[in-house]
């Protein structure tokens, strides 16, 4: 698995923590890592970016940004309304492919949901996968409404021939709802793919060496993790 995508099913749902969490989990398992920022909307010139925001996180990772539009709207219209020069997937894909060459692992991250456009001619993270033909690693929210856009997601990814590698809660509260609980078994199965982890609510907000040490308790061991997705649903599991 030399290069990684991952989506999220939209927008704030703990996708940038999450591509942390994956790149330390990897680098304490003694890969080198690469973290390709696909498009980065609504920051400024002067500002921290996503692929930066993995790197403090993460540590010794090569963080990389293919194109920065001050506006936070989807790619192609910050793009466009900025007169600059959007992102094709061909350039996503050839930019992971590059680094690929140099790095154990490249974890490429999106912005906003899969199928959210980079070009006028309706190029998407889908597409950039697709060129790569990289499995893809969903994150999806803990509540109410995330079966359906989960689902939906899935089954974009699977209609494309794409591998789907499973899936990831990047927002886990101290007090989950009934809704969130019983979404723990949910979420596998109408993604038809394993549940690889869940993100504590406020990993982000940790110090970076505290989010190093922590970080591979919320994956998966097919993300060098060590969490137990079995034990996380009985822990959870609602109480009649």
């Amino acid at each position: 698995m030399p290069v990684l995508v991952i989506t999220g099913t939209g927008t704030e749902v703990g996708k940038t923590v999450t591509t942390a969490a994956v790149a330390a989990s990897a680098v304490a398992a003694g890969r080198s890592v690469a973290v390709l920022k696909a498009a980065q909307t609504g920051v400024r010139p002067d500002e921290a970016g996503d692929a930066q925001e993995v790197a403090r996180l993460a540590g010794a990772v090569t963080a990389t940004e293919l194109a920065r539009y001050p506006e936070p709207l989807a790619p192609a219209t910050a793009a466009r309304r900025a007169g600059m020069t959007p992102v094709r997937p061909q350039d996503v894909a050839e930019a992971a492919a590059k680094l690929a060459t140099e790095h154990d692992l490249v974890l490429v991250e999106g912005a906003g949901g899969l199928l959210v456009r980079f070009d006028q001619a309706g190029g998407t993270l889908a597409d950039a996968a697709q060129l790569l033909r990289a499995p893809v690693l969903v994150v999806a929210s803990a509540g109410l409404g995330t079966l359906n856009t989960t689902e939906l997601t899935a089954r974009e990814l699977r209609g494309r021939g794409l591998e789907l590698l499973g899936v990831v809660i990047g927002c886990w509260p101290d007090s989950p709802d009934l809704a969130m609980r019983c979404n723990i078994t949910d979420l596998s199965e109408v993604a038809a793919a394993p549940l690889l982890g869940a993100l504590p609510m406020g990993a982000g907000s940790l110090a970076p060496a505290d989010f190093r040490a922590a970080a591979p308790g919320w994956l998966a061991p097919r993300l060098d993790g060590t969490w137990e997705p079995e034990a996380f649903r009985e822990r959870e599991a609602p109480r009649d």
